[in-house]
């Protein structure tokens, strides 16, 4: 369905993400309307999954609010959230990196002379 592993479906079942649909010689069985409303929420998935949530975050997504809560009113939520995660992780990604790059022009001959370890003692210059 929808380019999904039946195991991947199987899944998104049994953790609450998708209901788990009747079934006919053991094979899954959607009428027209819960067919299309589970393919929307596969979309849902593909989308969060895209921005970075878990598979927690979108069952609270779906579930984790009041009816009276509209779907933009969650993600607004939720989104702010992780938002502030994903800024945290692209800091320490860059973080990362720049020491990656002054590893590069390491030429040190005993480890005990790197760059790296010296500035590591002291701690970050300007």
């Amino acid at each position: 369905m929808a380019g999904i592993r039946p195991s991947a479906l199987r899944y998104y079942e049994s953790v609450g993400v998708l209901p788990k649909p009747a079934r006919v010689n053991g094979r899954r069985r959607y009428d027209g309307e819960v067919l299309r409303g589970v393919l929307d929420r596969l979309a849902v998935v593909g989308i969060a999954q895209q921005a970075g949530f878990t598979v927690a975050e979108i069952r609270t997504l779906l579930h984790g609010f009041s009816a009276d809560d509209p779907p933009s009113e969650r993600w607004r939520i939720m989104a702010r959230e992780k938002l502030t995660e994903v800024e945290a992780l692209i800091e320490r990604a860059q973080g990362m990196k720049r020491v990656l790059e002054r590893g590069l022009g390491c030429e040190c001959l005993r480890i005990e002379d790197c760059a790296l370890l010296e500035q590591r003692r002291h701690g970050p210059g300007p």
